[in-house]
């Protein structure tokens, strides 16, 4: 087993410290993959031979180390490859390592008996085609005729569907920076059913990530939106803007644009997180023109608002909602 997938179980108010635990986990290997909000896969196989330790072993290291300096606990997957190690993470519990065996036996064994709606990258419409067909499981997939899953996905899909149901992971940990994402938290006191209270924390947040943006020089290209509910669940929604943007005029419409299409109604909201993906440098990013003099004005006031910010603290100016 060289990878891992590794989820912390951050408190919402503590969502905003996983760059700190993708570091600590770079202490062990360079090559993290970040999986915002609360994730990471990371890549042991150099690690393996450096500490001469397993990656089971490692991974029981990397809780402690999380538990010790964060207070942090995690679920981790153990497998050979990404995918495998993601879907190991779905049966892992806290304090134990979920392992998928590296011989290929193993492998078919973890994962025959599992619903095909399971494999990474299957959708709702692809499971439900082959469910209609008896084809439920991954080890009836990954004995079914090629030509058969080729007829009713199509010629790519098929191929490809039968040999992550077969075990072969092609996958491999991509290393991406901790800076190319900013993250900020919005938690209630208490159990939050009014939209108007959401909307105000949403604007709050998109408030502080284009400071921060614009203080970095950065512009971001995707915002991920998540409603943490009170009983614990979670729904994640992200959405590429039309152009990179520090702008927070830009990032406030496109968070409630995220927030109405979720059609809440009486949901009792504990916290709401936001995040800027994809951050690149202000000075490559194209603005597309208009010739609405408010937009430019608006512009020109957030300078001002910015260098005030600057001088006399991050709340010398903010919207007059925020203020009250």
């Amino acid at each position: 087993m060289t990878i891992l997938c590794v989820r912390f179980q951050l408190p919402p108010m503590y969502e905003a410290a996983l760059p700190r635990l993708l570091g600590m986990l770079e202490e062990f290997t360079p090559v993290v993959q970040a999986l915002p909000p609360d994730g990471a896969l990371a890549d042991l196989r150099g690690a393996e031979r450096y500490f001469g330790r397993g990656a089971v072993e490692l991974a029981s290291v990397i809780r402690v180390r999380a538990l010790a300096l964060y207070g942090v606990d995690c679920v981790i997957g153990a497998a050979p490859g990404p995918m495998l190690a993601r879907m190991a993470l779905r049966d892992a519990r806290p304090g134990a390592t979920c392992v998928v065996p590296g011989d290929p036996e193993g492998i078919a064994e973890f994962l025959a008996g599992k619903p095909v709606a399971a494999l990474p990258g299957v959708g709702a419409a692809t499971a439900r085609t082959l469910c209609e067909y008896g084809l439920d499981t991954l080890g009836r997939v990954a004995a079914a005729p090629l030509s058969t899953l080729q007829r009713l996905v199509g010629a790519k899909t098929g191929r490809e569907l039968r040999e992550k149901a077969g075990g072969v992971d092609r996958g491999r940990v991509v290393p991406n920076g901790v800076s190319r994402s900013l993250a900020t938290e919005r938690p209630f006191e208490r159990d939050e059913l009014d939209p108007d209270r959401h909307r105000r924390a949403l604007l709050s947040a998109a408030e502080e990530l284009g400071s921060r943006l614009r203080a970095l020089d950065k512009v971001c290209r995707t915002l991920t939106l998540t409603v943490r509910y009170a009983d614990r669940s979670a729904t994640t929604r992200s959405r590429t803007l039309a152009e990179p943007t520090a702008h927070s005029a830009s990032l406030t419409r496109a968070v409630y644009g995220m927030y109405e299409a979720l059609g809440l109604q009486r949901a009792r909201v504990r916290a709401l997180a936001l995040r800027a993906e994809g951050l690149g440098p202000a000075e490559q990013a194209a603005h597309q023109l208009t010739f609405d003099p408010v937009d430019e004005k608006v512009r020109r006031i957030e300078e001002v608002a910015d260098r005030a910010r600057a001088k006399f603290g991050p709340r010398a100016v903010m919207p007059g909602t925020l203020a009250a």
